[in-house]
């Protein structure tokens, strides 16, 4: 029974000494001194659901990333505005994301 108690309080206490995250954030990898954050190695598939040049930013609806984000439809900034003039909506593409200055931006786009 003691040991019992003991593993509930363990549990007890990692489960609410974790931090929150907000319904916005996503884990991912640590931004570092500079502010931009490591990109993944690992290509994700898309596929190009908008293309807005006047913003900078792709809307891609994607399988999960490996930040542990899950398949979503959501808006990216790009890290290079001419990429936006080689795709268009219905483009399948592969790309890996990082968070930089707070926001999840393609850092390297290939259209398949």
């Amino acid at each position: 029974m003691k040991a019992s108690f003991i593993t509930l309080a363990a549990v007890f206490v990692a489960a609410f000494s974790a931090p929150a995250l907000a319904d916005n954030e996503y884990p991912g990898p640590a931004e570092t001194h500079a502010g931009h954050g490591a990109a993944s190695s690992q290509m994700t598939d898309g596929l190009v659901k908008k293309v807005d040049k006047s913003a900078g930013k792709l809307t891609l609806s994607h399988g999960p990333l490996p930040n542990g984000m899950p398949a979503m439809t959501m808006v990216f900034r790009v890290k290079d505005a001419a990429w936006l003039d080689q795709v268009k909506a219905g483009d399948k593409v592969r790309f890996m994301a990082d968070q930089i200055n707070g926001a999840m931006t393609v850092v390297h786009l290939e259209r398949n």
